[in-house]
């Protein structure tokens, strides 16, 4: 049977690579991809407390976090784009070039 305990450590195996990825890559869109797992985890979290706690409010906010993570990565994504165009490439060393 898979207990809570099993979530929660899928849950922190995902927030590390997360976190591994934003620290180690300097391409722009892989750190954008980490931060991405590292919001993906936390609705992990929440679900599984939600779930296994019999309360429904955890997963009430993972649909209002996953709408707003829609929003961001349609920001995101126009702001690489944007990087890209301009000086065709999206390195972490290159986003200072968008400063007006």
């Amino acid at each position: 049977m898979i207990t809570l305990n099993h979530y929660l450590w899928v849950s922190i195996i995902l927030f590390s690579l997360g976190i591994l990825c934003i620290v180690l890559r300097r391409n722009t869109l892989m750190v954008y991809m980490g931060l991405e797992m590292n919001l993906n985890a936390a609705n992990l979290a929440l679900v599984a407390f939600s779930s296994f706690s019999g309360r429904i409010e955890g997963q009430v906010l993972v649909v209002f976090i996953i709408a707003i993570a829609a929003a961001e990565v349609a920001v995101g994504l126009a702001i690489l784009v944007a990087l890209y165009r301009k000086i065709q490439s999206v390195g972490t060393d290159d986003v200072r070039v968008l400063r007006g």
